[in-house]
């Protein structure tokens, strides 16, 4: 590759012209796959996998953000890295999705068969993985294309059989009738945190059951009146001396005239109601306990589609909800309804349908969680092995969780996903085997009969994810990804699915792997819209990222994701930020363009910083080098926010409004060798400055540095910056500080009085010792440049001139005499505002340093910074008392 770039670059900056070729040259020069060279240290992230049902959201733009900047400064510090990417077939919701397209269509999936309809769901998957794929190479994330997996490809299919068939041999898993979660909506079991609660208000309806021998009655409330169909009791604490008597009575069940007993149980709360409860252990999770402790009939009144079943007496057919009024209204006539009175409570809802959640009896399969949670919470204690939460406060919400954990129901009734490896002979034997042909063997050596039902439920979707970070690698099989390339480094997720993906992933990996699955977890919040609120369809405040790339790029959006809040924060929209960062974009454009065309003739090996002269060429190289300090610092405790608030202030404030400015005199000048040393230093401050914003704005950074001189193939494998010490310049530091704040106040004189820069002015500058003095005579060209004057003195002994606008600056006082356009009332009235400011400042300084605790407790040179602002503000407030004098005078 040549050493001499093309310097001509387009005036504007047309981000859908460069996107899309830079990131099929990544690709193509396969700058995203891992260079497995022997020695070097590894750094892998699996992507989270989205879900095939439809597009990427916002939410995803960001989170696939924050793993590519992470993965493209790791790429460029020299690690062999790996971003294995994926998606995750979802079972309840992408079923959800086609049968409510084939619903469309008139049809159902009973229509089609099992097997037609999963071929269904494959199509749809095809199509919406193609989507996605598109959807990152627009984002510009640099996954390795060649690992990409999928939660049922045959690889993560067979990991899965392993995980269950081993787990079912150490009795972690079991199957048994238990009181699940279940959505009559899409008709399926649901895990516990599968289900959202909201408080809805709903109403208590108080019934009087009569007792059996007609000595009286027993009170008992609901907010299920429906349920009591399948009551098969009514309990009471044993303790109670109301119902001491009662124990053992029975009960007439109205309508169903069924007799049940009272029963003495310690969960009954006496000071509740009544005190009474009545049981109905098919449709309670709690009742389903009592039932099990005093061997209650279990009765189901309701079917899989949330309607009356046929021991619902005479309400057989209806709707569970139509069924609670007519049921009251029936009680009412009885007069055993002599109550109802409003009820607010948390009502479960299926996440995935919104459908009210009903408990409900059902034989399903489960994972037992004591044991794994127990090896979760024991890493947790080990500071060296632990995985690391970021926010570190998420790691309490986590522990809170895996300590206090149930068993989790892990059959689905659902046609899409891994179907249960469980068989079943004809006469009922149970068969748990990895294939269908091992399971026949069993089957025959066992039993005699080859003859086998496979189970119809399928895994839940979190089952097969949770395999996620080791499954993706060739897990069972030792392979070579494996060994290299697991356990990952960081996982970025959002804190809503800390429960759902995060914990399941760090149990199973321990009962795997025997190792964590990732050293950090990088948690973000959600994406809101301007005011705060959720994106939903129903507001219609959704935002598509695809949408913010056509109008402004994938930089600038990328950018204000990244940047736009802390770790575990909620992250609020605003188009405004959007358009902010676009026009940062254009700021770097237009400067590097003006940088470039000043570049004609250069080589790469041309550029020589080893010896700068000029003040300003050692300034941006000391701040530079800070700069890549801070930013590689913070990076690495993904404080992106800071990395972006600092790389925004460097690249627009110190690099395109002053640098630049100063630049143009020895590039324009006659002094070859000021003009040589200022091309190197802007080359490499550009180049290196492009490198430190690479993994934030990939395909800028990209085109720009390809109009350098360099002999790099591309940015996404080009070496990270290394701060390098002998760029430490603080004495051109100070001149150049003391430089910009002389040029900020003559301009800030100028706007004030209405005197446009293009006007030649007087300008007076009094250095307040001989060191100033002497920076500000170095840098009088500079001076004459930015501020256009008319005469230009610089000097220890200036008196103050009459009539004269004024500023006091660290170092130096300057006055613009400006007779006849100055009003001194306003001056005085500005003096006087900015001598209040100055006392303030000096009475905040002189308290902090009077405070005890922060002199013993901050490091020593925050004291000494604090100790030299506050002389700083005091000699400033004395030249400002002096100005004021004088004026007054």
């Amino acid at each position: 590759m040549t050493t001499e770039k093309e310097t001509s670059m387009p005036t504007k900056y047309d981000p859908s012209k460069t996107e899309s070729k830079w990131y099929q040259h990544w690709v193509e020069g396969g700058f995203f796959t891992p260079r497995e060279e022997k020695g070097r240290e590894t750094y892998t992230i699996v992507i989270p996998p989205p879900n095939v049902t439809g597009k990427l959201h916002l939410g995803h733009a960001w989170d696939g953000t924050l793993q590519d900047i992470l993965i493209r400064m790791k790429r460029m510090q020299g690690y062999d890295t790996l971003w294995l990417p994926g998606m995750d077939h979802a079972g309840i919701a992408t079923q959800a999705k086609v049968e409510a397209k084939l619903k469309e269509e008139g049809k159902n999936r009973h229509d089609l068969g099992r097997e037609g309809f999963v071929q269904q769901v494959w199509d749809w998957k095809e199509e919406y993985a193609s989507v996605i794929r598109n959807q990152w190479s627009k984002l510009g994330l640099s996954v390795d294309y060649s690992r990409e997996r999928f939660t049922l490809d045959d690889g993560l299919s067979s990991a899965v059989r392993e995980v269950f068939v081993r787990l079912y041999e150490k009795d972690l898993i079991y199957r048994g009738k238990y009181i699940i979660n279940w959505d009559p909506q899409t008709r399926t079991a649901l895990s516990d945190i599968e289900v959202e609660y909201k408080d809805v208000k709903g109403s208590l309806y108080h019934m009087r059951y009569p007792l059996a021998d007609n000595s009286g009655h027993i009170e008992v409330a609901t907010t299920r009146p429906e349920t009591m169909l399948g009551d098969t009791a009514v309990a009471v604490h044993p303790e109670d001396e109301r119902y001491k008597d009662m124990i053992g009575k029975k009960v007439k069940l109205p309508i169903t005239e069924r007799e049940i007993e009272i029963v003495a149980d310690e969960y009954v709360d006496m000071s509740f109601g009544s005190g009474a409860v009545k049981i109905t252990p098919a449709h309670d999770p709690n009742d389903f306990d009592i039932g099990n402790r005093h061997n209650l009939e279990q009765i189901l009144v309701m079917d899989e589609a949330g309607k009356m079943n046929e021991n619902a007496a005479g309400y057989q057919g209806l709707d569970r909800f139509e069924c609670r009024k007519q049921i009251v209204k029936d009680l009412q006539d009885q007069g055993v309804l002599f109550k109802i009175e409003e009820h607010e409570h948390n009502v479960g809802h299926s996440e995935r349908s919104g459908a009210v959640v009903e408990p409900y009896l059902s034989t399903q399969w489960f994972v037992k969680m004591g044991p794994l949670a127990e090896k979760a919470i024991e890493l947790q204690q080990s500071d060296k092995d632990k995985v690391h939460f970021v926010p570190d406060r998420f790691e309490k919400i986590y522990l809170h969780w895996i300590e206090n954990i149930r068993d989790w129901c892990i059959s689905r009734q659902l046609w899409w996903g891994h179907r249960i490896p469980a068989w079943y002979t004809p006469d009922g034997e149970l068969i748990v085997a990895r294939t269908e042909e091992e399971a026949r063997n069993i089957a025959q050596e066992k039993y005699g009969t080859t003859e086998l039902k496979q189970d119809d439920d399928v895994l839940d979707t979190w089952f097969s994810s949770g395999l996620w970070p080791f499954s993706t690698m060739g897990w069972p099989e030792q392979t070579e990804d494996l060994k290299r390339y697991y356990p990952t480094d960081a996982l970025v997720t959002g804190y809503d699915i800390i429960y759902f993906w995060v914990a399941r992933m760090i149990f199973t990996a321990l009962e795997f792997t025997d190792e964590r699955p990732f050293k950090d977890v990088l948690i973000h919040g959600l994406i809101r819209d301007a005011e705060g609120r959720k994106m939903s369809k129903s507001l219609g405040n959704g935002v598509d990222p695809m949408d913010v790339i056509d109008q402004y790029g994938a930089d600038a959006l990328r950018f204000m994701l990244s940047t736009g809040s802390a770790p575990g924060h909620d992250l609020r929209f605003h188009w405004e930020k959007v358009e902010q960062t676009r026009n940062f974009a254009n700021k770097i454009w237009n400067a590097s363009r003006f940088a470039i065309m000043n570049l004609e003739g250069v080589k790469a090996e041309d550029i020589d910083i080893s010896d700068s002269q000029l003040t300003a060429n050692k300034w941006i190289l000391h701040r530079l080098n800070e700069t890549i300090k801070d930013v590689t610092r913070l990076a690495d405790v993904y404080e992106f926010g800071e990395v972006g608030r600092i790389l925004y202030t460097f690249i627009w404030d110190e690099l395109c409004d002053w640098y630049i400015e100063m630049a143009k005199i020895p590039l324009y000048g006659d002094d070859e060798q000021a003009k040589r040393e200022t091309q190197s230093v802007i080359t490499y401050t550009l180049d290196q400055t492009l490198r430190l914003l690479h993994p934030f704005m990939p395909f800028i950074t990209e085109e720009i540095w390809h109009h350098l001189p360099h002999d790099g193939e591309s940015l996404t494998v080009a070496e990270w910056p290394q701060a390098d010490d002998t760029f430490t310049h603080r004495e051109a530091t100070k001149e150049m500080e003391l430089l910009m704040e002389v040029i900020r106040a003559v301009r800030n004189i100028r706007a004030e009085v209405n005197v446009p820069l293009g006007k030649p002015v007087e300008i007076l500058i009094k250095a307040n010792n001989e060191e100033e003095l002497r920076y500000l005579q170095n840098s009088e060209s500079v001076i004459a440049r930015l501020t256009n004057p008319e005469s230009l003195t610089i000097s220890t002994t200036i008196e103050a001139p009459e009539k004269a606008m004024s500023a006091v600056v660290s170092g130096a006082e300057i006055y613009l005499p400006l007779a006849g356009l100055i009003d001194i009332d306003q001056e005085l009235a500005r003096l006087e505002k900015e001598l209040n400011k100055l006392d303030s400042e000096v009475e905040r300084v002189e308290k902090k340093l009077a405070n005890e605790g922060f002199v013993k407790k901050a490091p020593a040179h925050v004291v000494e910074e604090e100790k030299a602002k506050q002389k700083d503000y005091q000699d400033k407030r004395e030249q400002v008392r002096a100005r004021i004098e004088e004026l007054k005078g």
